[in-house]
């Protein structure tokens, strides 16, 4: 087994305190132009935000124990995280990337690797975005975090015909700022939050909307070879993140403070896989594993299978015994 693929292990010991436990300065632009303020934090966890029931302190431990499993196999199978790696963790804010967060600081302090955590933030001046919510959440974590401020929204408003939603544009330029930003300050791991529902749907779009065969991969190299990307909960299920959340009661913040998000068709998608999974259980995971078994010569590509090149192989003859 390598050092990689036991980064989730029963067995593994707390090595003590996390590395990097020490306050860190770390640069956030400023709202205003050309200056920018210096942010301190740590690295550590958080408590509760009230004293959970029984009942309720049961089933976190028990999703903590699963989701932290499931990205724990994720990690191990694609090699997401290796030794000293510095990740940065894309935190927008929503129960998926603040629910990895949660889990990846559980798998450090277990790791048998050192790696390194920075919990990033980008706010886009969406109007109504609490500000001052996710600072306030990374101190009580006692995590290194980065706050950046990018004006992206006005671009896109005055981009985007009325009527017309601002996620792709919106998206796009998030991940360009992230990606920069990466690369500029020594990241080689920019974690996401997506999870097994996400790859699934986005499969579903490809093929209704795009006429692809493609998902998001659970581990991707970018175009330009400067950033690699990973997702931790590629094997997570969104319901069992979304209750873990709900437990947790971590500070979600909505996507949807740009009033954008009428009719996408991704939100479609994932209401087409939440009732196939209620009526048909079982249905979600057999296609996800669909996802991990494919056969290229029983599709009709020709750049991945050689379908041109095929030739009957001599054999043996059959002989009747009859």
């Amino acid at each position: 087994m390598t050092q990689s693929s036991e980064l989730y292990a029963k067995d593994a010991q707390p090595k003590g305190n996390a590395p990097g436990t020490s306050p860190v300065k770390v640069v956030v632009p400023s709202r205003d132009a050309g200056q920018s303020e210096v942010l301190a934090s740590r690295s550590g966890n958080a408590g509760f935000k009230r004293e959970a029931s029984p009942k309720q302190s049961r089933e976190i431990i028990k999703l903590h124990k699963k989701l932290k499993r499931e990205a724990g196999k994720a990690i191990a199978d694609f090699n997401m995280i290796e030794e000293g790696d510095r990740v940065m963790v894309c935190v927008s804010g929503g129960k998926d990337s603040l629910t990895m967060l949660d889990i990846l600081l559980g798998l450090k302090r277990h790791a048998p690797i050192n790696f390194d955590l920075v919990a990033i933030n980008l706010d886009q001046k969406q109007p109504g975005f609490p500000g001052g919510v996710l600072p306030a959440y990374f101190e009580d974590l006692e995590v290194d975090y980065t706050i950046l401020e990018e004006d992206t929204y006005s671009l896109v408003t005055s981009m985007v015909p009325e009527g017309k939603t601002y996620c792709g544009w919106c998206s796009r330029f998030r991940r360009g700022i992230l990606y920069k930003y990466a690369a500029a300050n020594g990241f080689n791991k920019i974690a996401l939050g997506h999870h097994r529902d996400d790859l699934l749907a986005t499969l579903f779009l490809n093929l209704f909307h795009g006429g692809k065969l493609k998902s998001m991969p659970p581990k991707l190299l970018s175009d330009d070879g400067r950033n690699i990307v990973i997702r931790p909960l590629a094997y997570c299920r969104e319901k069992d993140i979304e209750r873990y959340a709900g437990l947790r009661e971590m500070p979600i913040i909505p996507c949807n403070l740009c009033g954008s998000q009428n009719n996408l068709q991704r939100q479609v998608i994932e209401q087409m896989l939440k009732d196939w999974d209620r009526q048909h259980p079982g249905r979600v995971e057999t296609m996800f594993r669909a996802l991990n078994n494919v056969v290229p010569s029983h599709l009709a590509d020709t750049k991945l299978h050689d379908f041109a090149g095929l030739r009957i192989t001599p054999g043996l003859d059959v002989v009747n015994l009859d």
